[in-house]
């Protein structure tokens, strides 16, 4: 179950939102129903799944209330952390790593002649990398003492499943959101903008994202390509990716607000970005936050030196490329990233176009991170650098391949997709900050894009969200 489908759109949203409302406010009902509602939708998916992230709520809520015991000395409240956090981790590597750690071993085993692994290898569990991090997110919060742990194990499961945030985020911070689960004022003004948002969010994701799939995967699936044909894809790719992505943030924090939750906003014009720095100050913010302070930090963040700096850095960012994927384009895209974070802080947290009008860096910063966005997209390494030089081949190919895929792609509604999502995305204007509060002319638009992205629904088959992969 999608929410950018008729199953969630016209039956189980109205019901959970429904049956919410008609509960008392008093009391845990609404959490319990919540609760019920969230194992349905991610059960949904494959019911096999449910033991997983039940054995996980289990461990973390044990955990953090072991770590919550006020007569523990602290050598004995940081040995349960190491544990509760290493169990964790054990869940996510073998849920999403193993099979990874497997292929690199027998490639490596084939030229060594060793014997190769064990033919073991499972589905990768949807949401794993998300509800990880919850569970880590709440160990750690409640070693520093930064949130108290959950008395009720039900309204500890509600936060580790809540649907609208389990299958791709935002990462919600144990500390700051865990009060809401147990008071939260509700209000319809709130439940209005939740509705707008979630209708923009929806609009980004049908109108498109899903509309310049088709563009991305042409171009990317291509044998032969020119320069001209692998930018358009390109940046094709990365609007679709945008928009996917924000979309669905947008949708999260919407669905948040309509049960008395307020999400962290995700994305803050990341497209506008002055360089690599300012672009992870905008891009999937609660994963750059998770980052800094529970794994930047630890490290030693900034406070040993230029060199030590750096190989932080460059420590997060390899591993934040690893959690996105276990495939080494990935780990190349947070390479890239961690080398051009690092340049910059060795520049004294300035790019090496700084000194350029703002029009240009926010040029150069994109151009950029489309680079990145190769590797992000690329199924291997190889294809990976074969649409590099792509992007340099300013021969026209000529063949008939070619002359194919450029009337596929260069057609008059692509061209102007891209360049109303560029427009859009280069704009000053954030959904986040435009539906709140939501007034009449703001309410007719949302109803629009709402009318017409179910109208595009029903004609065409939903397909999953990109970030469902990670």
């Amino acid at each position: 179950m999608i929410f950018a489908s008729t199953l969630f759109l016209g039956y189980f949203l109205p019901v959970v939102l429904g049956v919410y409302y008609l509960l008392p406010a008093a009391g845990r009902w609404r959490n319990r129903w919540l609760l019920v509602a969230s194992y349905v939708f991610y059960g949904w998916w494959d019911p096999m799944l449910l033991p997983l992230l039940f054995g996980l709520t289990l461990w973390s809520f044990g955990f953090a209330w072991l770590l919550g015991r006020a007569d523990f000395t602290a050598g004995r409240r940081k040995t349960l952390l190491v544990l509760g956090v290493s169990g964790t981790l054990v869940a996510l590597f073998f849920g999403k790593y193993f099979g990874f750690a497997c292929e690199n071993y027998d490639w490596l085993a084939a030229r060594l002649g060793w014997d190769p692994a064990p033919a073991t290898r499972w589905a990768l569990p949807l949401g794993i990398s998300f509800f990880t991090f919850h569970a880590i997110s709440t160990l750690v919060d409640v070693y520093r003492r930064i949130a108290k742990p959950m008395e009720s194990l039900a309204d500890y499961a509600c936060y580790l499943a809540f649907f609208p945030q389990l299958i791709a985020g935002p990462i919600l911070r144990f500390g700051p959101i865990a009060p809401a689960f147990t008071a939260r004022t509700h209000a319809w003004s709130q439940v209005a903008s939740g509705l707008g948002l979630f209708a923009l969010g929806l609009a980004k994701k049908v109108l498109i994202a899903n509309t310049l799939a088709p563009v991305a995967d042409l171009a990317f699936n291509a044998r032969q390509l020119d320069a001209g044909l692998a930018w358009f894809g390109l940046l094709a790719y990365a609007m679709q990716l945008y928009y996917d992505f924000s979309g669905y943030s947008d949708m999260a924090v919407g669905l948040g607000r309509m049960f008395g939750f307020e999400f962290p906003r995700n994305f803050n014009a990341p497209y506008l970005a002055e360089s690599v720095t300012d672009f992870w100050r905008r891009w999937h913010l609660s994963l750059s936050a998770f980052l800094r302070d529970y794994l930047y930090i630890p490290l030693g963040g900034n406070r040993h030196g230029l060199a030590r700096t750096a190989a932080n850095l460059l420590v997060v960012m390899l591993l934040g490329g690893l959690w996105h994927g276990a495939q080494w384009t990935y780990v190349v895209w947070g390479l890239w990233h961690g080398l051009l974070l690092v340049s910059e802080r060795w520049l004294g947290g300035r790019a090496w176009y700084a000194s350029l009008p703002r029009f240009f860096r926010v040029l150069c910063t994109f151009g950029l991170i489309l680079i990145g966005w190769v590797f992000f997209r690329s199924p291997t390494l190889g294809a990976a650098f074969a649409y590099l030089r792509a992007l340099v081949d300013f021969v026209p190919a000529g063949a008939a391949p070619a002359q194919w895929l450029g009337a596929e792609l260069f057609t008059a509604p692509y061209v102007a997709i891209v360049g109303v999502a560029l427009g859009l995305a280069w704009s000053r204007r954030r959904a986040h900050d435009w539906s709140m509060p939501l007034t009449g002319r703001r309410a007719l638009l949302c109803g629009v894009l709402l009318l017409l992205s179910l109208g595009v629904l029903g004609a065409h088959k939903a397909n999953p969200f990109l970030y469902f992969q990670f």
